[in-house]
């Protein structure tokens, strides 16, 4: 069977993907993706993420292939397959959970006490205004998920912090509902908190990815805050790392 013609990228389309590169090689591509582009094309999507990968595409015309996500206003690491078996084996590493993935959040309201914990509450997926999002599930609600997210204070000041999260599940929209069910809901975050009210993106980002490379060797990808994260943490007189 032929592969189908790859669509046509523009030269700026190629320069702007190209300018989010974090590494690449024989067999895998990491991007730091920016707040507001969507992994996947969709309802209302102009451009992804996947569209953008034809700028990597083999000269048989097969281009990379996305094995896991991130939340379209979420940035930060996210990593691809250049091959089949990359994807295959890079797809047993989410499943398995031996990939571990650490977010920074600023969030608003009722901060933990104490300084590190886990949100161990099942989380539950409804259908609200025609779109699906995750709630805490009561105790007898059927068709509940298990979910843990470990999180550790990294500054704090009133009723906002900057708070070290990861997954210890990978449910969707965790992060951002068990934090909202916590009482301290992600500044920006339209669906879960109080959206532009609070910040004019959803301040959750993906600050790095520990993972079994398919050649074998554990590594640890990063990518560092963008600017107008940073802004808002400084506004709002919160540091980004430990002891600052």
């Amino acid at each position: 069977m032929r592969n189908r013609p790859l669509p046509s990228l523009r030269e700026a389309d190629r320069a702007y993907v190209s300018s989010i590169l974090l590494h690449e090689d024989s067999q895998v591509i990491v991007f730091d993706k920016p707040s507001g582009l969507a992994v996947q094309g969709g309802g209302g999507v102009e451009q992804s993420l996947d569209d953008l990968l034809v700028a990597f595409a083999k000269s048989n015309g097969k281009r990379p292939r996305l094995v896991h996500r991130l939340d379209r206003g979420t940035s930060g690491v996210i990593i691809v397959a250049r091959t089949k078996p990359a994807a295959a084996f890079l797809s047993k590493e989410f499943s398995s959970r031996r990939a571990r993935k650490t977010y920074v959040a600023v969030v608003e309201g009722k901060i933990p006490d104490g300084d590190e914990g886990v949100f161990d509450q099942p989380l539950v997926k409804v259908e609200e205004g025609g779109r699906p999002r995750m709630l805490i599930a009561k105790p007898d609600r059927k068709g509940k998920l298990s979910a843990a997210t470990a999180w550790r204070v990294v500054s704090r000041t009133g009723n906002h912090a900057v708070l070290e999260l990861s997954p210890e599940t990978g449910r969707m929209h965790q992060i951002r509902a068990h934090l909202m069910g916590a009482g301290c809901p992600i500044l920006g975050d339209h669906l879960y908190g109080t959206g532009q009210r609070s910040a004019d993106r959803l301040m959750l980002h993906a600050q790095s990815l520990e993972i079994t490379h398919p050649d074998g060797e554990r590594r640890t990808f990063s990518a560092p805050v963008p600017s107008e994260f940073e802004r808002v943490a400084t506004r709002l007189g919160l540091a980004l790392e430990y002891g600052t």
